[in-house]
């Protein structure tokens, strides 16, 4: 199995593809994740159009070290299939991911995968183009296992509380938690899926990625804990105590996501240069 590339999810930015101003402001955040939307946020008449202005925008602007992202619209539009062909033959080599909204089953990834494959290999491209998929009906929820292991391009699974909720049937102002349920009334949604944070507007962007980043003292304990375990192995434990804390393997491969994540970010442990 290919390994993925590893990218930061701490904030995605969502961004109207028909907005020539909002995507060049976008590209000047320093966010790790940028999805230019084709669904949603752009109206029916603009769609079309909206196609040529990602793909100028995606190979003309500095996006610095954002993922780039496109939302097409879902598979039971007209617009799907011309979205991926328009965007990624446009832009190819200036795309990270394709986020496909209201995904329903595996078919729909496995759809997305195929149609990815043949323009990759049209284009002699070499690096593939990676799926994200939204999570946002009721039968999706079902299926989300499934789902989840449809295709090595898949690197993401994002919940839609809004359109989750739309097809439950479920009150709107549950949205707001106006509504006196105990807990969080998408407790089981969210435990069967990979949540992760958007953004509306890049006023957001700073505040997402600090909660969702490390914190200092966080990192020191994650390496303290890993040398301590490497040298306990070293020496034929298998776990051990530090700062009065049981650290073993699984300790370690909890903790080792704090560092990964660190690194991408450029945070060292105090002490280090």
């Amino acid at each position: 199995m290919a390994q993925k590339p590893k990218r930061l999810r701490r904030c995605q930015l969502a961004v109207p593809g028909s907005s020539d101003k909002m995507m060049t402001k976008a590209a000047s955040l320093d966010v790790d994740h940028i999805f230019l939307d084709l669904e949603d946020a752009v109206a029916p008449a603009a769609k079309i159009p909206a196609r040529a202005q990602i793909v100028t925008a995606l190979n003309t602007l500095d996006w610095g070290k954002s993922v780039r992202c496109v939302r097409i619209n879902d598979l039971d539009t007209q617009y799907a299939y011309e979205d991926i062909i328009e965007v990624v033959e446009g832009a190819s080599a200036n795309l990270d991911t394709i986020l496909v909204p209201k995904v329903r089953s595996a078919c729909d990834v496995r759809f997305v995968d195929r149609l990815l494959s043949q323009i990759e290999l049209k284009l002699g491209l070499t690096r593939k183009i990676g799926i994200e998929v939204l999570i946002e009906e009721a039968e999706a929820i079902m299926n989300v296992e499934e789902i989840a292991s449809a295709s090595e391009r898949l690197e993401a699974l994002v919940f839609g509380m809004g359109d989750y909720s739309a097809s439950q049937g479920i009150d709107p102002r549950a949205v707001s938690g106006d509504t006196g349920y105990p807990g969080d009334i998408w407790h089981y949604a969210r435990y069967k899926v990979i949540v992760a944070k958007w953004a509306i507007h890049p006023s957001q962007v700073a505040i997402a990625q600090e909660v969702f980043s490390p914190a200092q003292d966080e990192l020191d304990k994650a390496h303290k804990a890993v040398a301590a375990y490497r040298e306990a192995q070293a020496q034929g434990l298998g776990a051990i105590q530090v700062d009065g804390q049981m650290v073993d393997v699984a300790t370690v491969r909890l903790v080792q996501g704090i560092i990964d994540q660190a690194e991408a970010i450029g945070m060292k442990p105090t002490g280090d240069t």
